[in-house]
C-alpha cells in the first residue's frame, strides 16, 4: 500500500476527551508503568544475584545482557505472526503471568538450594521471549484503545513511564536488595508483573484486540507471513527512512553506552554516587519531552515533530565529549538529559506514525520487524564502542559516538516528512 501523504490532520476537528478519561487507556498505562519499575529492579538484581550469590566471572555476567536481548533477533518476527491472528489482550495476560512465574521461582529455587548459573540463564532467556511477544503485542494493541489523533500523547506518557522507572528503579532496586537480599527482590518483580496482568484484564473490548479467524492473512504460508512485515516497511518511504533512523540511533546510542561509565569514571573521575546522580538527572529530560508530547505535536506538526525530535537536540549531544571533572560533569548530564528526550519524544512521534499508517491486521508484523532491525543492532553497537574505545581512546570514541547518533536524524530530515506538518488522516 503505498503512503498516501496528502491530507494532513484537520485543524479544526472536534477536541477528542483527555486520555486521563480514557479508562482503558489509564489501565494500561498504569499497569506498564509498575510493571517498568519491576523490570528495572530486576536489571539491577540479576546481575548482583549472579556476582555476590553465584560468584559468576565477569565474562558470565555479561551473557546475562547478551541472554537479555537475543530474544529479539530470534523471536520477533514470529511474535509479530502471532500478534496479528489472536486476541493480543489475552497474549500480554499469557506474557505477564509467565514472566511472574519465572521470577517467582528464584526465589523459591534458592530458597530450597537448588539455583545455579544455567537456570538464571534460562530465566532470563525464557523471561526475555515473553518480553518480545508482550513488547509486539502491547504496541499493536494501543491504536485499539485511544483515538488517533492521541496517539503521540499516549506514546509520550508510556514513555514517560520508561524514564519514571529509570529515575528511582536502580535505587529502589538497591534498597530492596540491601533490605531482603537480591533473590527475595524478585517477589516483587514478580507482583508487578501480577498488577499488570490485572489491569489488562479489566480492560474492556474495543477494536483491534481480537483477530478475526480465518482471514486470508491468517491463510497464507508461515514464511510469507514472516516477511510480511518487511516487505510493507520496504514500500513505504516515510517508514523505511524512520527504521533507518532509528537502527542507527541505536547502533550509536549503544556504542557510547557501552564506554561512558568507564568515561566518567576514568576521564572525569566521577564517583559512584555522583554516575547515580547523573543517571537519575538525565531521566528528567524524559520526564519532561514525555510531558510534553501532546502539546509540542499540536504546535509543531504531529509529522513534522518526527525530525524536529531527533535533528534539534543534537548540539547537546556534542556535550557529552566536552565534559571535564569537576563542575563540568554537569555538562555530561545535560548531554544525557537531551538523549532521554530525544528517546521519548522521537519514540512517541514515530510510533503513532507506524500505528496509524499500517493496516491493523499486520501492525503486529510491522512492530516486530522494527525491534528485529532496531534491537538486532544493540550488540554490534556495543562492541563497536568497546572496539573503539580501547583503539583510539574514550573521548575520541565518544566523539565519534554522537555525531553518529546526530547524524541519524538525516534519514528523517531527508525524507517526505520534511514537507509534511501533519500525519495523514487514515
Amino acid at each position: 500500500m503505498t503512503q498516501q501523504l496528502a491530507r494532513p490532520s484537520t485543524p479544526g476537528t472536534a477536541e477528542q476527551p483527555s486520555l486521563w478519561r480514557n479508562r482503558n487507556f489509564m489501565l494500561l498505562w498504569s499497569g506498564q508503568t509498575v510493571s517498568e519499575l519491576g523490570t528495572r529492579i530486576s536489571g539491577i538484581a540479576v546481575p548482583l544475584l549472579a556476582a555476590n550469590d553465584l560468584r559468576a566471572s565477569v565474562f558470565q555476567i555479561s551473557l546475562l545482557t547478551t541472554l537479555a536481548w537475543l530474544p529479539y533477533l530470534f523471536f520477533s518476527l514470529p511474535a509479530g505472526v502471532l500478534a496479528d491472528r489472536v486476541d493480543q489482550r489475552r497474549v500480554m495476560i499469557v506474557c505477564d503471568l509467565g514472566r511472574m512465574a519465572l521470577m517467582l521461582s528464584l526465589p523459591v529455587v534458592a530458597l530450597l538450594g537448588g539455583l545455579t548459573l544455567g537456570y538464571l540463564y534460562a530465566v532470563v532467556g525464557l523471561s526475555g521471549a515473553l518480553t518480545v511477544l508482550f513488547t509486539v503485542a502491547y504496541r499493536s494493541r494501543l491504536p485499539g484503545l485511544v483515538p488517533a489523533g492521541q496517539l503521540v500523547d499516549a506514546n509520550g506518557k508510556l514513555g514517560m513511564s520508561q524514564e519514571f522507572a529509570e529515575l528511582v528503579g536502580v535505587s529502589l532496586g538497591g534498597a530492596l536488595i540491601a533490605l531482603v537480599g537480591a533473590a527475595r527482590t524478585f517477589v516483587g518483580n514478580a507482583l508487578a508483573f501480577l498488577v499488570s496482568a490485572v489491569t489488562l484484564a479489566l480492560l474492556r473490548p474495543g477494536p483491534g484486540g481480537r483477530r478475526g479467524a480465518g482471514r486470508t492473512e491468517d491463510r497464507v504460508p508461515l514464511r510469507v507471513a514472516l516477511t510480511g512485515g518487511l516487505g510493507f516497511i520496504r514500500r513505504q518511504r516515510i517508514l523505511l527512512g524512520i527504521l533507518a533512523c532509528t537502527t542507527t540511533s541505536n547502533f550509536f546510542v549503544m556504542a557510547s553506552g557501552s564506554i561512558e561509565i568507564t568515561f566518567m569514571v576514568r576521564e572525569l573521575h566521577a564517583t559512584p554516587v555522583l554516575v547515580g546522580l547523573v543517571y537519575a538527572g538525565s531521566a528528567l529530560g524524559g520526564l519532561a519531552a514525555g510531558a510534553a508530547a501532546r502539546r509540542l505535536s499540536r504546535r509543531i506538526g504531529s509529522a513534522r515533530i518526527i525530525w524536529v525530535a531527533m535533528a534539534a537536540p543534537g548540539p547537546l549531544y556534542l556535550l557529552l565529549p566536552l565534559a571535564r571533572p569537576g563542575w563540568g560533569l554537569l555538562l555530561y548530564g545535560i548531554g544525557l538529559a537531551a538523549f532521554s528526550a530525544n528517546t521519548v519524544l522521537f519514540n512517541a512521534a514515530a510510533m503513532s506514525y507506524r500505528q496509524r499508517v499500517t493496516p491493523a491486521g499486520l501492525l503486529g508484523r510491522v512492530n516486530a520487524a522494527f525491534l528485529w532491525v532496531c534491537y538486532g543492532v544493540i550488540p554490534l553497537g556495543a562492541l563497536f564502542g568497546g572496539v573503539l574505545g580501547s583503539q583510539l581512546g574514550l573521548r575520541p570514541a565518544l566523539w565519534i559516538c554522537v555525531l553518529g547518533t546526530w547524524s541519524a536524524a538525516l534519514f528523517v530530515v531527508c525524507s517526505p516528512l520534511r514537507r509534511m506538518r501533519d500525519m495523514p488522516v487514515t
